[in-house]
């Protein structure tokens, strides 16, 4: 239970928090571009980039903290 409710407070976090993720030299290319749509793409793509890496991690832990608990029950 704690888990779960663990796991929809960081889902909540976040879709929560609003995220630019670009670099400065980025940043300051596409700041005089008109209509900002392009930095919205970088900003989305990077983030949708980032977040994977974030979730393999929880995952592999996810399952190491599984498999320790299995043992431990077992025991």
């Amino acid at each position: 239970m704690k888990v779960r409710i663990f796991i929809t407070a960081v889902f909540i976090l976040f879709l929560s928090v609003d995220v630019e993720a670009q670099c400065a030299m980025c940043r300051a290319v596409l700041e005089t571009e008109q209509g900002q749509s392009t930095a919205e793409g970088i900003n989305d793509g990077i983030v949708y980039l980032m977040i994977f890496p974030y979730l393999l991690m929880a995952g592999v832990a996810y399952f190491i903290w599984k498999s320790r608990r299995k043992k431990h029950v077992e025991e």
